[in-house]
């Protein structure tokens, strides 16, 4: 199953999967246990706490840090974990524009209006999220949907340049990024 976190409630909530196209569905099975069991804070260590307790637990629990990324990244089980991240550090300016900051768009992603997405709307153009863990998701649901069938590197980045990026160099800064940070040691 896979849930969405209702600040509103302070609950998470089951998606409808009924929006799901057939071919999606096996690749999001995956994809919703780890969100299921990955994305819940540690309900019994909370019971006790009144409201702003909990929104304090909730909100450490979803703060970002490159390291709770790179777990998360390795979790969903990219075929490529290392351009999930260089792309990451390079659509954010290393995790500081304001996408990242006002959206918690990491992957510069516009709301989907085809396949499941995890976006509580859009802003300024992008899709927006309430955390940071829902954007990985979504960028996960988006390449269960749209990059299952790659099989190398090359494929991703033929890609990545053909139907991702605007930027006519973004595969020459995602190498570049790779390259100079060593992201294939990190996975």
């Amino acid at each position: 199953m896979i849930y969405r976190y209702d600040k509103e409630m302070l609950e998470y909530r089951k998606v409808n999967l009924s929006l799901i196209g057939v071919k999606a569905i096996g690749s999001v099975i995956g994809l919703a246990i780890i969100m299921s069991l990955s994305t819940k804070p540690d309900y019994d260590k909370i019971d006790n706490l009144n409201d702003n307790e909990i929104e304090i637990v909730l909100s450490k629990h979803n703060e970002f840090s490159q390291t709770k990324l790179i777990e998360r990244i390795k979790e969903l089980n990219f075929k490529f974990p290392y351009i999930v991240l260089a792309q990451s550090k390079l659509e954010t300016g290393n995790y500081t524009s304001n996408m990242f900051n006002e959206n918690n768009n990491l992957f510069g992603m516009k709301q989907a209006t085809v396949r499941l997405n995890m976006a509580s709307g859009t802003q300024r153009g992008h899709a927006y999220y309430d955390n940071w863990t829902e954007s990985l998701y979504d960028y996960a649901l988006y390449s269960a949907t749209y990059l299952h069938k790659i099989k190398t590197e090359r494929e991703y980045f033929d890609y990545l340049s053909q139907f991702y990026a605007e930027d006519t160099s973004y595969v020459k800064r995602l190498r570049e990024i790779i390259t100079k940070e060593n992201l294939k040691s990190k996975f």
